[in-house]
């Protein structure tokens, strides 16, 4: 059973996605909070697998209520998704640099939001390749983000370096796999091993890394 918290300041909204979720055998909503306060107390309470959290919330917003969570290491094993009304760039980038497993906007289709929750358990990519590339592209237009160089990376092999460009791309792991003519497992295994020598909590962070490290540059996509 996936024990999830719910954190919007809506009611209506809360109680739309809850159903939504509640419907399903393998999903459960064990929490619900008004605040970016109240949620990151019912996470250090309840420890749920993960905690859906809406960006614009009074007293704490949900980038801040985000940052604490995955910062604590005792909440090392909750996946915060994000949820906005907007899904500008600032806010894509804003919850990946708070430590979010992924990003949805709220008129997401209810298959994709069940989607995203099995698949945030997993430490998998919530964040569609065309999200992605604009993410890459409100990075690109930052000019007081130089790439910092990080260490890290040294431990990559040639081919994980590949991988991480295709990563930060937007490309899934079967897209890897058929560039790189490889399996999908074999492109899988790649995936991991650079998020365990990187120090990646998921997916979502080594797109950020990709581009604060100078693996890959903006304008210098691998599409």
């Amino acid at each position: 059973m996936i024990r999830i918290l719910l954190a919007d300041d809506q009611r209506l909204v809360r109680a739309g996605i809850r159903g939504i979720l509640d419907d399903e055998d393998d999903l459960r909503v064990v929490a619900e909070a008004a605040d970016g306060q109240a949620a990151l107390a019912a996470c250090r309470e309840l420890r749920p697998d993960v905690a859906l959290m809406d960006i614009r919330m009074p007293v704490m917003d949900g980038l801040e209520a985000a940052r604490r969570i995955t910062t604590d290491d005792e909440l090392a094993a909750v996946k915060v998704v994000m949820l906005t009304t907007f899904d500008l760039d600032e806010y894509v980038y804003g919850s990946l640099r708070a430590g979010a497993t992924g990003f949805l906007v709220k008129d997401t289709e209810p298959a994709e939001l069940l989607h995203a929750v099995r698949v945030a358990v997993r430490g998998d990519a919530l964040i569609s390749p065309s999200v992605t590339r604009r993410l890459i592209a409100e990075f690109a237009r930052r000019p007081d983000n130089p790439p910092r160089p990080d260490q890290r990376l040294d431990a990559l092999t040639s081919r994980e370096r590949e991988v991480m460009r295709l990563i930060a791309a937007g490309h899934t792991n079967d897209e890897i796999a058929a560039r790189l003519v490889v399996s999908p497992l074999t492109a899988k295994t790649h995936v991991s091993r650079i998020m365990a020598k990187l120090g990646a909590r998921d997916r979502s962070q080594v797109v950020v890394m990709a581009y604060e490290y100078g693996l890959v540059r903006p304008g210098r996509l691998t599409d």
